[in-house]
């Protein structure tokens, strides 16, 4: 079939497809530049079906770009709980403080100054350019990747892997003109539920008679995975839940925070000298990322620990 033939069959197919089957997400429902970067910021490595009480309570709390910016990070981080990867509740106030700063409390529309902004990188700045401002522009997530390579390239094996820049080429000569929201959206829906990462529905896939990859994903995710033999670690013996633990402890106490041996205590249930080592070996990082902050110890108390205060004091 020929190229501009293939792309024009694909597009018609896939956009046929989301029309009548796409899930019905509360980002999608809106056209707001903040709502749809709070949505974007959470869905980073978080199931949609996690994030959507999450996102919905957020933007109760924070409705505005600027009442964000001007919010406690602690607040913020007491919001987030619960999504994980900490780390972006501050990233995405950081944005929210920067762009009252340049823009007035509100998001630019271009591509190029939102990547200005601290916390936007391509994807979010294509994302928000596409789904707020409806421009026809091409970004690549895990989804659009994925589904992409399948169709256009073949099996998404390490052997024929595609660069990045080969692969936002391919991206950006495959949006429709006029129906670049649509387009994305179709694509990311079709990576989410059907073309998924380890096992691939192609039987039920729009794409299945034009796509290079059809019928072969489901053997492939067995080659793909996890080295055989190799033990899964547990994910409550991970040092990211350790972190999420003492997010989440803290996240409920106030004032002057929580020592070693109270967090221990807190979440391990008992403050012997191993679970003290086990809260300490989280401390380092969580300093160094600005999720947390140390209280000086006095002459009648130890150091404590407690969520940050001001984005002033935390580390970029």
């Amino acid at each position: 079939m020929h190229d501009d033939l293939m792309r024009t069959t694909i597009q018609e197919r896939l956009l046929r497809w989301y029309a009548h089957a796409h899930r019905p997400l509360p980002w999608r429902d809106t056209r707001d530049p903040y709502a749809i970067l709070v949505s974007e910021v959470m869905l980073q490595q978080t199931q949609a079906e996690r994030v959507i009480p999450k996102y919905l309570a957020f933007l109760e709390q924070f409705p505005t770009l600027p009442e964000l910016a001007t919010a406690s990070p602690a607040d913020v981080l007491r919001a987030w709980s619960g999504l994980g990867y900490n780390r972006r509740a501050l990233n995405l106030q950081r944005t929210a403080l920067a762009a009252v700063e340049r823009h007035g409390g509100s998001l630019p529309s271009s591509v190029d100054k939102l990547l200005e902004l601290p916390g936007i990188g391509p994807y979010t700045a294509g994302a928000i350019a596409c789904f707020a401002f409806g421009q026809d522009v091409a970004f690549i997530d895990t989804n659009i990747r994925r589904v992409l390579h399948r169709v256009l390239v073949g099996p998404d094996l390490p052997a024929r892997t595609v660069s990045d820049r080969e692969m936002a080429a391919l991206a950006t000569q495959m949006v429709p003109v006029g129906s670049g929201y649509a387009w994305n959206q179709a694509l990311m829906e079709l990576g989410a539920t059907i073309c998924r990462a380890r096992v691939a529905e192609c039987l039920h896939c729009p794409l299945r008679d034009v796509c290079k990859s059809a019928g072969q994903i489901t053997v492939l995710a067995t080659q793909v995975g996890t080295r055989r033999g190799a033990p899964a670690q547990r994910f409550e013996e991970t040092a990211r839940y350790a972190r999420g633990r003492i997010i989440a402890t803290l996240s409920t106490h106030e004032g002057d925070g929580l020592s070693v041996a109270e967090l221990a205590a807190h979440i391990r249930g008992s403050d012997s000298e191993v679970e003290r080592e086990w809260v300490e070996a989280q401390l380092p990082r969580l300093l160094t990322e600005g999720l947390i902050q140390q209280v000086a110890a006095s002459a009648d108390a130890p150091e404590r620990f407690r969520l940050p205060i001001s984005l002033d004091v935390l580390p970029a």
